[in-house]
């Protein structure tokens, strides 16, 4: 498969430190990981995930599901550390947080270089403002959201519908579309909340994110179903391409399907559609 026509439908974080964990995650289908050596290990014990996490990357295993390593900060007593024993242990990505300013990523390759593709955290207003510039820098290749600090820093109410978060999304996304770069939606805390979770799933698709960030298995179909392109779409998508081939060779520039206009645009759209779904199927066929 081609690597820039990955989906990003589901995008699981797998604590660094949980070797039963990262064994199970070899068999997940979710489409990316995120091997996590920040929030989800305690001080004491970032160490010793490390070391964990970089064996379980040389051994390998993980088949088509995309490797991103959230290290800790570069500001924070962990952060060189992780960045020096990650940088040639497999991973296909290494993901930075508390990013507020494309120095921030400048720092990073300093340590790993400038091969290996950088994903950025977006969680707080400053790394929100700078969406563009951090999105634009040479080595990085994904935005994540950090809904969870973006809602502490902005003091706003946690909503069901996260109005107050709609403008942070959207600069997320639309930063992203303009680097031509990955941008997955933040995480949905109450992973037994099936109807919630499907939501916001939907309403991240909505809104233009490739995919959301997930913090249990049991969320992992739910994404994976929201941004996949329905059979609806595909069928419509191989339609519109066909009129608008035919239209073209009968010497027009336009097409109607259903009764609306098809103008290259919507075959541009149509052919990401089916580009995106025979991605999924040779996943599942892996």
């Amino acid at each position: 498969m081609d690597s820039s026509m990955h989906p990003y439908r589901s995008v699981l974080y797998i604590p660094g430190s949980k070797e039963r964990g990262l064994e199970k995650a070899r068999d997940l289908p979710t489409d990316a990981i995120i091997f996590d050596l920040e929030d989800a290990v305690a001080p004491d014990a970032k160490a010793a995930a490390r070391a964990t996490l970089v064996e379980a990357l040389r051994q390998g295993g993980y088949g088509y599901r995309y490797k991103i390593v959230r290290i800790n900060a570069l500001t924070t007593e962990w952060g060189l550390e992780d960045a020096r024993a990650l940088r040639d242990a497999g991973a296909d990505a290494i993901l930075l947080p508390k990013v507020n300013t494309p120095s921030d990523i400048d720092n990073l390759s300093d340590v790993i270089g400038t091969d290996l593709p950088v994903w950025t955290m977006m969680e707080t207003p400053v790394s929100v403002f700078n969406a563009r510039e951090i999105a634009a820098h040479r080595q990085v290749t994904g935005l994540v959201a950090g809904t969870n600090d973006l809602i502490k820093d902005l003091g706003c109410r946690v909503r069901a519908d996260r109005m107050p978060l709609w403008a942070s999304l959207q600069m997320i996304v639309m930063a992203a579309r303009a680097a031509r770069i990955v941008a997955v939606d933040g995480v949905y805390n109450r992973f037994r909340d099936g109807d919630g979770l499907k939501f916001e799933c939907e309403q991240g698709r909505d809104l233009g994110f490739d995919g959301k960030t997930l913090i249990h298995p049991a969320q992992l179909e739910i994404a994976n179903t929201a941004f996949a392109p329905t059979n609806s779409e595909i069928e419509l998508a191989g339609r519109q391409i066909a009129a608008y081939e035919e239209s073209r060779a009968s010497g027009q520039g336009i097409a109607v399907v259903d009764g609306q206009i098809v103008e290259n645009l919507h075959v541009v759209s149509a052919q990401r559609i089916l580009a995106k779904a025979q991605a999924i199927r040779e996943m599942a066929a892996e």
